[in-house]
């Protein structure tokens, strides 16, 4: 790891490497931050305070890890603060509806959500599947979407959320359970 000609860039105020940096994580660190929020203009405001951060903190960064799992960190730290701060509940669309008396998920019941990753064909299960994710513990919610979201391997996964590779796996596979729980209902009753 340690300190990068970039990372040095960076901390001399070097706008041009700034703007190389944003050019290069935007849209990572955007894509993260609509998988746990669901919401372009949350997840505008998320990718927005990340650089902010990254630009006020570079000067701290130690370089113990990579730049990119310091800047996914940010993302999934600023989302998540989002999140627990956030008392719009329609804008971000956290909360959601339970019906009935066994307590099945209305995971149809709130406004769409559509990733722009997602194609077009594919959006209305791609926003069912996102409010379930939703709905998972937040570390299973997290190794989750950096996996099957981002794409990244199990180790940069547990780089990021300081944790073993073991655990990220065992992770992965609690939340595609508890996923093919909450969804099972649903597909059984539209997927005919």
């Amino acid at each position: 790891m340690g300190i990068t000609p970039a990372i040095t860039r960076l901390r001399d105020g070097d706008e041009q490497a700034f703007r190389e940096l944003v050019d290069e994580y935007r849209d990572r660190v955007y894509n993260t931050a609509i998988g746990f929020l669901q919401h372009q203009e949350n997840a505008e405001d998320v990718t927005q305070e990340v650089f902010v951060e990254v630009f006020r903190s570079v000067a701290r960064f130690r370089g113990d890890c990579s730049l990119s799992t310091w800047i996914y960190r940010l993302a999934v730290q600023k989302s998540l603060e989002y999140i627990r701060t956030s008392r719009r509940v329609k804008r971000s669309g956290i909360l959601f509806t339970l019906f009935g008396k066994e307590d099945h998920l209305n995971i149809a019941a709130d406004a769409p959500f559509y990733h722009p990753g997602i194609l077009l064909e594919n959006k209305e299960r791609a926003a069912i599947l996102f409010r379930a994710i939703s709905l998972l513990p937040v570390t299973q919610r997290t190794a989750f979407i950096l996996h099957k979201v981002e794409g990244l391997s199990h180790h940069e996964i547990a780089k990021i959320m300081s944790t073993s590779v073991s655990s990220v796996e065992s992770l992965i596979v609690r939340a595609n359970r508890k996923l093919r729980e909450l969804l099972s209902d649903y597909y059984e009753k539209n997927e005919r």
